[in-house]
């Protein structure tokens, strides 16, 4: 039974710091989404401020991931980390039907407004992502109202606090939600 945690929520959430940590802890492959998206840019090109270009190189991303994914072992536990969006969610089931996966779960990383906006602020990304000065309000906005998807047990992780999340109780969260099928 091939099984993925979705590590999910607004830019800037602290994903990829989670999933990266809950995959050395776990020692499972990850899937980022940036990483696809960034060589896409670097390949076919970016467009600076062109929102529909990059949510279309997103997409792409995601189905490259999906593809990928399919080809791992039927008995595989990955980690997939991207911001899934919201609802409708079709096509992340319709994702991974495709890529073979049988049991997920989803970890949900957020953190208050006011730290996101610091963070996103404070980035050196590739200049193909939402220049800052266009996107902070935005993503305050979005941090308000964003939610997990919920299509599977959800763990929250609060991102935001002084400490780090605490990846040895993520992990074991995993295990007992996705044991390894025998």
């Amino acid at each position: 039974m091939k099984r993925a945690v979705l590590v999910n929520g607004v830019p800037a959430s602290g994903k990829s710091s989670c999933a990266r940590r809950l995959g050395r802890r776990l020692g499972v492959p990850v899937l980022e989404l940036d990483a696809v998206k960034e060589v896409l840019f670097e390949e076919i090109g970016h467009r600076e401020g062109d929102r529909e270009w990059g949510r279309t190189l997103s997409r792409a991303s995601l189905g490259s991931i999906w593809s990928l994914l399919g080809g791992f072992p039927r008995d595989a536990l990955v980690i997939v980390e991207a911001w899934f969006r919201r609802p409708p969610h079709d096509h992340i089931l319709r994702g991974l039907e495709q890529a073979g996966v049988d049991r997920w779960v989803e970890v949900w990383c957020h953190a208050h407004p006011d730290v996101l906006v610091e963070r996103y602020a404070a980035r050196r990304r590739h200049p193909g992502h939402p220049a800052p000065a266009d996107y902070l309000d935005e993503l305050r906005e979005l941090a308000g109202v964003a939610e997990p998807m919920a299509l599977s047990p959800v763990l929250e992780l609060d991102t935001g606090t002084a400490r780090r999340p605490d990846i040895q109780r993520a992990a074991r969260w995993v295990e007992e939600h996705l044991p390894p099928t025998s």
